[in-house]
């Protein structure tokens, strides 16, 4: 067997209503008293967050609430953010709400010493400092954010650029599946379609692929694929919930040592130019990736189709193009766009979404298939 390096968080705890004794779970882990929870304002206004607010105080914890996290965080979001905290003075932090907001978190645990700027932190092992306590809290089942050590952060108009660092994992991890009940479909679907990409491209994944993230992808797709559109028809249902919310953390961990590659190099750009979600920009380009990396992907595919779609006694080939088939339908099974033309992209568009994916070379080398500009554009026409 080939040499591999695994990594992930330390600690994990799945139960369901573990907000409602956040403070005592943390009491019992730091011995500490300042925290910082980042969030974003939806979940602080709507009410969500209150039952852990309330066991925080309980338990003695002074907090200061940090909800100015915005989708697809810019520079600026995450530096103010890191100022107040830095200002509080806080000793452990906490981020609790989606992938923006624990991306926030992970880098205001490593900027609150203010030893290193966010500038040199940027690509692969670049954090030099040490961090505060960290705490991560996931309310979608999608981005996996929770157990991987990326932080992905909004760097221009149109740009984005990933901190890569094992600084970056949290300390534990908490699922509360009660957090993510009656989700509405689009953010199910979008989220839960964003956590099988995870999946699929670590199980595909040209570098790092080992046996134990080959083993969580596949145990991740099994649980998201047969429940996502349970949870996208009832939001209420708990088993469905559960396994989604656990399949996305499966997936992050396979992802986050067997990291992705173009779908999302494609979909990056389609969020930073057109501010559409990160899943539904994933969902968008998928089967089209899947199609292109097809002839040096068939046999993996195939094993993934056994999870999706099974059936007996099929070839390799028809294994495989029964997994295109199922990824094609996604999007339409579950409510979403599935035409770039859908979310307002034209035509005249594609060039420079093309142009701009190849920027995102962290994510194309990681490609099972090598791919050109040209190619890019070609996958983006196919998706029109």
């Amino acid at each position: 067997m080939s040499t591999f390096h695994f990594e992930s968080v330390p600690s994990l705890l799945r139960e369901f209503g573990a907000c409602q004794r956040l403070g005592s779970i943390l009491r019992e882990r730091f011995d500490k008293q300042r925290l910082s929870l980042v969030t974003d304002a939806f979940l602080f206004q709507s009410g969500l967050l209150q039952p852990a607010l309330d066991s925080l105080a309980a338990a003695g914890w002074k907090v200061c609430v940090i909800s100015e996290v915005v989708a697809d965080p810019p520079e600026e979001v995450v530096l103010a953010a890191t100022e107040k905290s830095r200002q509080f003075a806080a000793e452990v932090i906490v981020g609790l709400g989606g992938g923006s907001s624990m991306d926030v978190a992970k880098l205001i645990a490593v900027l609150s010493s203010g030893e290193q700027a966010l500038s040199t932190m940027y690509g692969i092992n670049n954090i030099k400092t040490a961090r505060l306590p960290l705490v991560q809290i996931p309310t979608t089942a999608g981005t996996g954010s929770e157990v991987t050590p990326i932080s992905i952060v909004t760097t221009g108009a149109t740009t984005k650029a990933g901190v890569v660092s094992p600084q970056l994992y949290a300390d534990l991890t908490i699922l509360d599946t009660e957090l993510t009940m009656g989700l509405p479909p689009r953010i199910t679907a979008a989220t839960g379609i964003d956590a099988m990409v995870h999946a699929i491209e670590a199980y595909t994944s040209r570098v790092k692929k080992n046996p134990y993230s080959d083993m969580l992808a596949r145990e991740a797709l099994r649980l998201l694929s047969g429940n996502l559109l349970r949870a996208c028809r009832d939001g209420s249902n708990r088993d469905a919930r559960e396994a989604m919310l656990l399949g996305a953390t499966l997936a992050g961990q396979a992802f986050a040592n067997a990291p992705v590659a173009a779908v999302h190099a494609l979909a990056y750009p389609i969020g930073g130019l057109f501010h559409i979600a990160h899943g539904l920009s994933n969902a968008l380009v998928l089967p089209h990736v899947l199609r292109f990396n097809l002839p040096v992907t068939s046999a993996l595919y195939a094993e993934l189709a056994d999870i999706v779609v099974p059936a007996s006694g099929r070839s390799v080939e028809a294994g495989a193009q029964a997994l295109l088939e199922w990824a094609t339908t996604l999007a339409t099974q579950t409510g979403i766009e599935s035409r770039l033309r859908d979310v307002g992209i034209t035509q005249a568009d594609l060039p420079q979404l093309a142009s701009e994916a190849m920027l995102q070379t962290r994510l194309l080398g990681n490609n099972p298939r090598p791919l050109t500009q040209e190619d890019a554009l070609a996958i983006y026409q196919a998706a029109y």
